[in-house]
């Protein structure tokens, strides 16, 4: 239940704070969070990263679904009794769930954090949710999964 309540709050996370984006910033415009490292800078992002897949959104909406259907399978089979699995998984689920949202209501995702020491795409909340919940199933993978013969 833990991992559903983590999920949950990282979903309203990420669409409060692409609400506040949208209320608060015209289109293609920002403001400096962290100066030299970090601005929020509203774009619409209707692909991938770095716009890759551009305006595919029935392509995603597939991945997507069959996706989450996958690790939810995973996170009740195996991720409530590991629990740096279980993190992981809901962190994945929790940005999939996020963009999925925007997706599916705008046709595109609102994204809004801009680094500004190097050439990255912008990105959100479900964003960084999927980047360190696929860093923790790494680091499960690698460090602490068991292989049984």
């Amino acid at each position: 239940m833990l991992y559903y309540l983590i999920i949950a709050l990282l979903v309203g996370l990420d669409q409060i704070v692409k609400l506040w984006t949208v209320n608060n910033l015209d289109l293609h415009t920002g403001q400096p969070l962290i100066s030299g490292l970090l601005s929020l800078y509203y774009i619409q992002n209707d692909g991938a990263a770095w716009g890759m897949l551009s305006g595919q959104m029935w392509l995603f909406y597939i991945i997507t679904v069959v996706i989450l259907v996958v690790l939810i399978k995973m996170l009740h089979d195996e991720g409530f009794n590991q629990p740096l699995m279980g993190w992981g998984l809901s962190l994945i689920i929790a940005g999939a769930i996020g963009n999925l949202i925007d997706r599916l209501h705008l046709n595109y995702v609102v994204d809004m954090f801009r680094l500004e020491f190097i050439n990255f795409p912008i990105f959100n909340v479900a964003d960084i949710c999927l980047t360190l919940g696929v860093g923790l199933l790494v680091i499960y993978l690698l460090f602490v999964h068991k292989e049984v013969d």
